[in-house]
């Protein structure tokens, strides 16, 4: 019959054909092209009825999917009888064996029947009449062996009928090399909980349910699994070398469901290159996206360095006789109301970014210029300048394309060791199985090996452990709502965890733990009732490129010696901190989005040192970085961002290395340092007095496996060291300093917070500033409260709203350029004990040096310019016998044309030599355009002497 177009209509052919049985249609589709393409048409209709009742399978998606069709169900149909097939491929090997008279006829496979009524009653004595590969059919009803079954030849064994109709009560022990079990009910006979058990040959199950036992398959045995359901079963697997499992239900076990031991054997049987061809031919969950399309992820681009900027300050004045402290100023202006100490009570919201900016006050004056050009050197952003803008309210965060996640696709072809992991099949294949509603999912131990793609595992007390140099190799599962941790390595376990999705478990999404060194990439791990991932215990780990968020404690806890290498990753909107690093922990934190937690985005305390460089850390509901006590570390290169605490908050007596940071728009303090030796009121780091690490319920500390390498990239200090950093723009102070441990803070520059750019509340020991740029900041430069001991050398302070330095303490104030400020460039209260050596000042409007009260001062050999009038200079208020004034040069200008050139040294701070990265000068910018300031006045109502998290609890 040939089928002309015109004849019949193409839905009254497929109507037709649909009645046609299985061989029928292989029949037609051989007819012509036109045939063939009719019956692959038929695919939702005849071809998913016969799969559907094909009685030796089940949906193509069960158990995780069973409700989303197939892409197709004639090639999944094709699939799974060709699988059904290849326990046979042996049989040309094994008849060679037998006599070659067997040869001369190809023998016919025989059907044994087994149940009431049928040639045999019991399935050992349809054994012992079977021939090699016979097909011995169990019919319904309850079939159980007293004695064990011993599995000379290969068989293939089947229940008759829907499944579940068919028991088999029996323990078998497989000695040949090849069998098949199908659509059986499988339970423990009375004297063994091993159902079935094998050491050399391969075993098929399809579409099987197993129940209350136990089955053992030993290498160089081999097993292929599919569509079975195990009921609180064990199955272990001892140094095979290759099996799989997929599309199994694991429900119920009461310890694990799979364990993977033992290194896989090195003797193959002949099952072992034919499941290796089945497995690289059949559709793995490995995306497949073609490599072209990859984005490149050029880290270098943007870690653009910033430049040196000469910036031009125009100072204004006139000859008017009218000086700030007699004469009112006039309706309408915005100048500034001086306290009795100087300090800033007013605030005027001139100048966009927070700088002075004199001209408009006083138009109708005649005016005078002098320009002071000055160098601002800052450090190398992270982001090349993406974040120096305001926050706006309610704004998304835009991120740069270079802190955009890549796809797992894209990681991997990147990272060639990991893409060999994510394509290498060895030991144990599971694959789009579920496990649920028992105690453990897959044991991996003792060098096994075992791969995991695509399955779920839920509601377990833990889904993976892998122990004593075991590697496993999970792609794309999905771990949810464990009692414990999802995944559990110790004892230098090791692997790949890629693509999966991990959360709502009650302890550690990824547990690491005793030198244990996974590769953790492209991982979705949220919402856990503790931390996401946390390594203790010696601990290592690569950690990359993940999303880690909504998690109620750390997003990565790292504590007692654990030290992993954390880079890319975007750590979000946890319940506590973003990264805590306690109890010794160490670790290499690199290029990670740190955002939106609610405590400190990275804690660090009690013996934490770790390597904190490039991360941007920003939209915290508190703190920036916390460095608690006896935490020590190194913060270099990080954007610290918009985060409502302090930007950075530390103990200096722990002893930190803060260096060529930017630190921004942080609503209070830009670094806050506190020394509380006393230890009175210091909360632990974020939840680690509470956090219970024992693998079985009692804490255990790790001190006896300490690592005694030295990491080379740490510097070794003696001191708290704020180095090179850009603080601007923060709420409070940029710099608050009460503490009792000496400090040094060396080459920052310090620009538009919110109130002083400085402030020494506390120093019994010698707080060391030198060589910053501390300029438009909303109230003084510098403050120093009584009893401080400061040392001011080569410092450039500019253009800051209040006066330049005001201080009640003891301080030494060595040739630095106190320029442009709204108030007295120099103002030395009552009770303060100060050296002034070698200075350049100059006030706009008020007075260069103020001397108030009975302050002890010797002022030597500085440079005092002229503001307004010849009154700006130099004020003392009473005849202070206890200020000695030697060789000061006093500057007064004469005429309109005088101009005044910081040249000889040029303008402070001289920065060429302290910083590390390159430099080269840009002029005509000025360092006060960047962008909105912030209002907010915060200092007074500060908590005492803690991070804002610490308050809170």
């Amino acid at each position: 019959v040939t089928m002309e177009a015109g004849i019949l209509p193409l839905e009254l052919w497929r109507m037709i054909l649909a009645y046609l049985p299985l061989p029928d249609l292989g029949r037609c589709s051989l007819v012509c092209r036109a045939w063939y393409e009719l019956i692959l048409s038929l695919d939702r209709t005849r071809w998913r009825q016969l799969y559907l009742g094909y009685t030796e399978c089940r949906h193509p998606n069960w158990p995780n999917q069973p409700d989303v069709e197939p892409e197709s169900w004639r090639e999944a149909f094709k699939q799974h009888y060709l699988a059904s097939k290849m326990w046979t491929k042996n049989a040309a090997i094994l008849e060679t064996s037998v006599c070659f008279s067997l040869f001369r006829r190809r023998r016919t496979r025989r059907t044994l029947s087994v149940g009431p009524g049928h040639e045999f009653h019991s399935l050992g004595s349809a054994l012992a009449m079977s021939s090699l590969f016979d097909r011995i059919l169990l019919f319904p009803g309850l079939h159980e062996e007293q004695g064990e079954i011993i599995l000379k030849v290969p068989v293939e064994i089947v229940g008759h009928g829907k499944l579940g109709e068919v028991a088999l009560l029996a323990s078998i022990d497989q000695q040949c090399s090849t069998t098949r079990l199908c659509n059986l009910v499988f339970m423990p006979a009375w004297f063994s909980p091993f159902m079935f058990k094998t050491t050399s040959g391969h075993v098929q199950f399809d579409n099987c349910n197993f129940e209350n036992g136990h089955i053992q398959v030993h290498g160089p045995g081999t097993c292929q699994v599919k569509f079975c359901t195990f009921k609180n079963t064990h199955v272990f697997l001892h140094n095979v070398p290759l099996c799989v499992l997929e599309n199994c239900e694991f429900v119920g076990s009461e310890n694990n469901s799979v364990t993977v031991e033992g290194h896989p054997s090195s003797e193959n049987n002949w099952a072992y290159t034919h499941l290796l061809g089945l497995i690289r031919s059949s559709p793995g969950v490995l995306p497949t996206e073609d490599s072209d399309s990859l984005m490149s992820l050029d880290l270098e681009s943007r870690d653009q360095a910033w430049s040196p900027r000469t910036c031009g300050i125009v100072i204004e004045g006139s000859q008017s006789p009218t000086s700030p402290a007699t004469g009112s100023p006039k309706a309408g202006s915005q100048e500034a109301e001086v306290g009795s100490d100087g300090e800033r009570v007013a605030r005027t919201p001139d100048s966009s970014d927070g700088g002075l900016s004199p001209s408009g006050e006083d138009e109708d004056e005649d005016q005078l210029t002098y320009r002071l050009s000055y160098q601002v050197q800052g450090p190398r952003p992270v982001l090349g300048g993406s974040f120096l803008g305001p926050p706006l309210p309610g704004a998304s965060i835009q991120l740069p394309s270079c802190l955009v996640l890549n796809s797992l696709h894209q990681e991997l072809q990147k990272d060639r060791e990991a893409m060999a992991l994510a394509s290498s099949v060895q030991g144990c294949l599971i694959r789009k199985c579920l496990f649920r509603d028992g105690k453990g999912g897959v044991f991996v131990c003792s060098y096994g090996r075992a791969k995991m793609e695509g399955n779920i595992f839920r509601n377990l007390t833990y889904a993976v452990r892998c122990i004593h140099n075991s590697k496993i190799i999970m792609l794309r599962n999905h771990i949810h709502h464990c009692r414990a941790s999802g995944i559990f390595l110790r004892l230098e376990g090791g692997g790949l965890i890629a693509g999966n999705n991990i959360y709502d478990n009650a302890e550690a999404g990824v547990d690491i733990r005793k030198k244990s060194n996974p590769l953790i990439l492209c991982n979705q791990i949220h919402h856990g009732l503790r931390s996401g991932i946390v390594v203790l215990g010696n601990g290592k780990g690569i950690i990359r490129n993940n999303q880690i968020f909504s998690n109620k404690e750390a997003g990565i806890y790292i504590l007692y010696h654990g030290n992993p290498v954390v880079s890319r990753n975007h750590i979000f909107k946890g319940s506590a901190a973003g990264i805590a690093v306690n109890e010794n922990g160490r670790g290499l934190i690199t290029e990670n989005v740190i955002r939106e937690n609610q405590w400190g985005g990275v804690d660090i305390r009690r013996g934490g040192v770790p390597i904190l460089r490039s991360n941007l850390i920003c939209f915290g509901y508190s703190d920036g970085v916390v460095v608690g006590d006896e935490g020590k570390g190194l913060l270099e290169g990080n954007t610290i961002y918009a985060n409502k605490g302090c930007g950075v908050w530390m103990m200096s007596s722990s002893l930190p290395h803060v260096t060529s940071n930017h630190i921004s728009y942080n609503g209070l303090y830009g670094v806050a340092v506190f020394s509380q030796k006393d230890g009175s009121g210091e909360s632990p780091g974020g939840h680690g007095a509470q956090e219970n690490f024992g693998e079985d319920g009692d804490a255990t500390l790790w001190e006896t496996e300490l690592e005694k390498d030295d990491d080379l990239l740490r510097r070794p200090i003696t001191a708290a060291l704020v180095e090179s950093n850009t603080v601007n723009h923060n709420g409070a102070s940029g710099l608050y300093v009460q503490s009792s441990e000496v400090l040094h803070v060396i080459t920052n520059v310090i620009h538009a917070n919110g109130d002083r750019g400085i402030t020494v509340a506390q120093s019994s020991q010698l707080t060391r500033v030198a060589n910053n740029s501390i300029s438009c900041n909303h109230q003084s430069g510098v403050k120093v409260e009584a009893q401080c001991k400061v040392e001011f050398r080569g410092n450039g302070i500019y253009d800051n709203r209040g006066h330049g330095i005001i201080t009640k303490g003891d301080s030494t104030v060595i040739e630095n350029d106190i320029i442009g400020n709204r108030g007295s460039g120099l103002q030395l209260l009552p009770t303060s004990d100060t050296k002034v050596i070698k200075n350049r000042i100059h006030s706009f409007r008020a007075y260069g040096i103020a001397v108030q009260g009975r302050a002890k001062a010797l002022l030597q050999e500085n440079t005092v310019f002229q503001g307004k009038t010849n009154k700006t200079i130099f004020q003392q208020i009473s005849n202070n016998q206890e200020c000695i004034m030697q060789n000061n040069k006093f500057l007064v200008f004469k005429k309109k044309s005088d101009t005044w050139r910081l040249a000889n040294p040029p303008a402070r701070p001289h920065l060429e030599n302290s910083l590390r990265g390159p430099s080269a000068a840009h002029s005509g910018q000025k360092v006060t355009a960047m962008a909105t300031r912030i209002t907010a006045h915060v200092e007074g109502g500060y908590h005492s002497k803690r991070s804002i998290f610490c308050t809170i609890l």
